[in-house]
């Protein structure tokens, strides 16, 4: 599969399908300790809502990462997901023991759990594959249907004018090229959907959500990433106790490749 082979499937669902033959999404949080710093974070604030033995949904599981994670806290989890090759790669890390709901399936549609089942979920990664608003507000209103009304639901986005920086990093040409709209800066939504931290807000109300945090998921930490893999334990603690700091400060949720809105109905 290449980049054009993919631009040119018509299926939207087959197209997200089939970008995960592309993207490797079970390295991808733990590669490296940069890169873990997106998970811990998400980690801790979900934490922060769920009682002992709290039923999830995890909604575009990926590899299962968090789905696992939880799961083995003790939550009884229910994890669905689109795409072929993190299905495999979700059910090779599955143990008997972990007790998880696995589904292959579409976040545009939950009916097989009735309304108000779990005291969260999570939908990380629908929403930066969704490029039409009314699917995008299909996603909303499914996950909030199905928690239950003290429940609390977790939304991800990829942050739209943090990339200009980190796609600079990678590729010293970026600002010549043709992957953004020169004159307005907008990002071509390809093969991900990206979102400003105001279209997130914005998305999140109409759909109904009670917005009570966002929070700069991995803040600088792709930007940095040789630095902060680069740095010894006692260094990397203290790392992500500033970027825990830091990462609700409303001045610095833009400088993130991914945002974490935490929200109720």
């Amino acid at each position: 599969m290449t980049f054009e082979q993919l631009r040119a499937i018509q299926n939207e669902a087959e197209q997200v399908n089939r970008t995960y033959d592309l993207f490797n999404e079970d390295a991808r949080l733990n590669r490296s300790p940069a890169a873990r710093v997106e998970f811990l974070t998400n980690c801790r604030y979900i934490q922060q809502y769920l009682r002992p033995g709290a039923r999830i949904l995890d909604v575009g599981a990926g590899a299962g990462e968090y789905s696992l994670h939880f799961a083995r806290q003790g939550c009884r989890v229910s994890a669905l997901e689109l795409a072929d090759a993190n299905i495999r790669a979700f059910r090779q890390k599955l143990r008997p023991e972990d007790g998880i709901e696995l589904v292959q399936g579409n976040a545009l549609d939950l009916s097989r759990w009735a309304d108000g089942t779990f005291d969260a979920v999570l939908v990380f990664g629908p929403l930066y594959h969704l490029r039409r608003p009314a699917h995008r507000q299909q996603c909303i209103r499914e996950a909030l249907r199905v928690c239950k009304p003290e429940g609390t639901v977790f939304f991800a986005f990829i942050s739209h004018d943090m990339l200009f920086m980190t796609e600079l990093g990678y590729d010293r040409n970026f600002f010549a090229g043709n992957t953004y709209d020169h004159e307005t800066f907008r990002l071509e939504d390809f093969p991900f959907v990206f979102h400003t931290v105001r279209e997130c807000r914005e998305m999140l109300e109409e759909g109904g959500v009670t917005v009570l945090k966002a929070v700069a998921s991995d803040g600088f930490s792709e930007l940095m990433a040789d630095a902060v893999n680069g740095l010894d334990e006692e260094s990397y603690r203290q790392y992500l106790r500033w970027h825990f700091y830091i990462c609700e400060k409303p001045e610095l949720l833009g400088a993130s490749n991914h945002l974490l809105f935490i929200g109720k109905k």
